[in-house]
């Protein structure tokens, strides 16, 4: 009996061993596996960059990658840069600006009001009135083009960028109430409920209380939302075409490709123009990034 006892006790302290050993080593493949898929999703963006820098007789006659296999056979300028600024891509630059900070900040707030609404205050249909809105992700944003269009055109919207913040806004807003609602519903209660007693009223209770502690839900679908207005070619065409002064990056690379589609050195050069400010937008508000989505996706 002692016998067996003492095997049966080897054989679980071999096995704990053997499973922490593996759990120490999962780590380090994850990380490996990582580190390759970054490094695969980072090589178009190296050669983009390589590519901006290089004469136009070599981007089209060589790949980038050789300037790696033959360093010393290589000229760099700049002159790719200066020419791509001054053929509208500044402009283009500071009405792209124009267009996504109003569009990220406007249905930021109208669906943090919103997502407050469905999750702290009772109304009638409440249910019902948030499951419409998360049937509405699933809604194609072209199907809205054409009424939104004619709408614009009689009110001569059609070609501002207040055309551009209200579509943006409308096409936007289903999925920041999604995530603010879900992030609000994990606070805590007891401070909801401890602001009601001091005699605060909702808009109190959502400015000094709610508001602050869902800033990792706000800078996540900042994030989504800025790089979806920046990146965004399809609205652009359709409510600003008809403004050329009122063109955006977007608009701006399409023009750079050139009539045969031959300018590679020129729209390399505008392509990582534009991939600036989205890069410092993004690496400013990662940190908020993983916090804000998964909040309230949890319980217990």
């Amino acid at each position: 009996m002692t016998v067996t006892a003492a095997a049966s006790s080897e054989r679980t302290d071999t096995t704990s061993a053997m499973g922490s050993g593996q759990r120490a080593r999962r780590p380090w493949v994850a990380a490996l596996v990582l580190a390759v898929v970054c490094l695969l999703w980072s090589i178009p963006t190296l050669g983009v960059l390589i590519s901006s820098f290089r004469q136009e007789q070599d981007v089209k006659s060589t790949g980038w990658w050789t300037v790696f296999t033959d360093p010393l056979g290589q000229s760099f300028t700049l002159e790719n840069y200066a020419q791509v600024l001054s053929q509208g891509m500044a402009n283009a630059f500071v009405n792209s600006i124009a267009v996504a900070v109003p569009a990220t900040v406007i249905p930021i707030m109208i669906a943090a009001f919103a997502a407050y609404a469905f999750t702290f205050m009772r109304f009638p249909l409440r249910n019902l009135l948030f499951m419409v809105v998360v049937g509405l992700l699933v809604v194609p944003l072209q199907v809205a083009f054409v009424p939104l269009l004619q709408i614009f055109v009689d009110y001569d919207l059609n070609g501002t960028f207040l055309a551009m913040w209200l579509a943006h806004t409308g096409f936007g807003m289903p999925l920041a109430i999604y995530i603010l609602r879900n992030y609000m519903s994990s606070l805590p209660k007891e401070i909801i409920e401890s602001s009601a007693i001091d005699g605060a009223s909702h808009f109190q209770t959502f400015w000094r209380l709610i508001l602050p502690m869902s800033v990792p839900a706000l800078a996540a679908f900042g994030i989504f939302q800025f790089l979806w207005v920046w990146n965004d070619l399809l609205v652009a065409l359709i409510f600003l075409r008809s403004e050329p002064d009122n063109s955006v990056v977007t608009i701006q690379l399409q023009t750079l490709l050139g009539e045969f589609g031959t300018e590679w050195h020129l729209l390399t050069a505008g392509a990582f123009t534009t991939m600036v400010l989205p890069l410092i937008v993004f690496f400013s508000l990662q940190r908020f990034f993983v916090r804000g989505l998964t909040a309230g996706s949890v319980k217990g």
